[in-house]
């Protein structure tokens, strides 16, 4: 009976050992900390595909069949229709719209009012782009999206125009992607 105690308490000082051995190593190597905030204009890399944040497409010159139709460079592409808002699984969307008749052709339009987006509820599924029949929506890469108050993530997409994130080149993924290069500070 005593042999199996001490053999156990051997043991057990073994696996002591080697898990002050470990955090030893560790100790002495030296830590490095990139330095986010101050530094994220020059190191800072976000996937072009990262879903951020929703936007408004707007019509661009190059969208000619739209500019013949009568939409204007800059106007939103949303045609009110409400796919996305159907197709949200948990109700981030709400679309508010009114029919309303063209003058020249007589035909009733609906005209939207409201689109009001949550970001704060969004599961970044992209179901509400993939549904979209006009490509009127979009998510961007703009990750920086902490307020202090909640309300404040409630964005009303058809007036604001988004003009791109904080960081310079955003859209495209910030600062250029170098593998194993970090802009760190050692301690």
């Amino acid at each position: 009976m005593s042999e199996s105690y001490f053999k156990e308490i051997g043991s057990a000082l073994k696996t002591l050992a080697t898990g002050l051995k470990t955090t030893w190593k560790e100790y002495f190597i030296p830590k490095s900390t990139e330095q986010y905030p101050e530094n994220r204009t020059t190191t800072l890399h976000v996937s072009a595909r990262h879903r951020g944040r929703l936007v408004f497409n707007r019509v661009t010159e190059q969208d000619t069949a739209l500019i013949a139709k009568g939409a204007k460079v800059g106007d939103y592409k949303c045609t009110a229709c409400t796919m996305c808002e159907r197709a949200c699984p948990n109700d981030t969307i709400k679309i508010t719209a009114h029919m309303e008749t063209d003058p020249e052709t007589g035909r009733k339009k609906k005209k939207l009012d409201d689109y009001q987006y949550d970001l704060g509820d969004c599961m970044f599924c992209e179901l509400c782009v993939n549904a979209c029949n006009f490509d009127a929506i979009k998510f961007t890469n703009d990750f920086e999206n902490s307020v202090f108050d909640r309300s404040k993530l409630v964005l009303h997409l058809d007036k604001e125009v988004y003009e791109g994130g904080s960081l310079p080149n955003l859209i495209d993924g910030g600062a250029p992607l170098e593998i194993g290069k970090f802009n760190t500070k050692t301690k």
